[in-house]
């Protein structure tokens, strides 16, 4: 079995977000990136599947050469190869045009992203990788066995769960569930070492069209002053006459 795992380059949560330009344009100095946490769950799921059925797992990320660094630390957790399309990824169609080529000229059965990145929290770029490769998808998936070209996915849906039986190929959007944050892995010495050697490809963009475009970023408004109050009674006058919630 083949598994593709997309990498998205996202900053780290505890990061200062600032933006230039007019606020056009994200500042990416002094910011750590990290593999998207979604995207961690399903490589780390496709880890099993490398060592409990033999599969081979490679990672794909869209953008320039600054995301090597995170396709590394994918390298050292695990996956055998790492491919980097080299465009930035500024799109949400662009990027899935990007990884459903790959995925239909690697002839991979089962291609695994994050339901969403933690940067855009766009949401659909696994679907339409399923839709341009013509697979079958699971969104919201928190957990999935393979056994031949038969899958059974278990996702998530309001007020509980839902168990599908699908086959391959299969794309999945996958979140906390596949794996729990207990069993995700922290790249050893050796695989740090052995991942110098493994290979990380570089293939050019084909050719694709923007349907999107930032505008402009704004940060959230700061959250007002601390009112402390004496009594039950001023209390309940600020929140009916104030803050008007009841």
């Amino acid at each position: 079995m083949k598994i593709l795992v997309c990498i998205s380059h996202v900053p780290d949560t505890t990061s200062k977000i600032n933006f230039t330009e007019g606020d056009t344009k994200f500042d990416t100095s002094g910011v750590q990136f990290v593999i998207n946490p979604n995207d961690e769950f399903g490589l780390t799921r496709a880890m099993w599947f490398k060592e409990k059925q033999g599969a081979t797992v490679h990672v794909i990320n869209v953008g320039g050469a600054e995301t090597e660094p995170t396709l590394r630390k994918a390298l050292a957790i695990g996956a055998d190869e790492a491919i980097r399309i080299n465009t930035a990824a500024t799109d949400g169609f662009t990027v899935a045009k990007q990884l459903a080529n790959v995925a239909k000229e690697g002839g991979y059965d089962l291609v695994i992203g994050g339901r969403e990145s933690i940067d855009f929290n766009g949401g659909m770029v696994p679907g339409m990788v399923a839709k341009l490769t013509g697979a079958n998808f699971v969104n919201t998936c928190i957990g999935i066995e393979i056994e031949g070209d038969k899958a059974t996915a278990i996702r998530e849906i309001d007020g509980g769960k839902e168990t599908l039986k699908t086959s391959l190929p299969l794309v999945i959007g996958g979140q906390k569930g596949l794996v729990q944050e207990s069993d995700l892995r922290i790249p050893n010495m050796r695989g740090i070492m052995q991942a110098r050697t493994k290979p990380l490809n570089v293939k050019e963009p084909i050719a694709s069209s923007e349907e999107t475009a930032t505008v402009a970023f704004e940060k959230p408004a700061p959250k007002g002053a601390v009112k402390l109050v004496d009594s039950v009674d001023e209390l309940v006058n600020l929140l009916h006459n104030e803050a008007k919630v009841i």
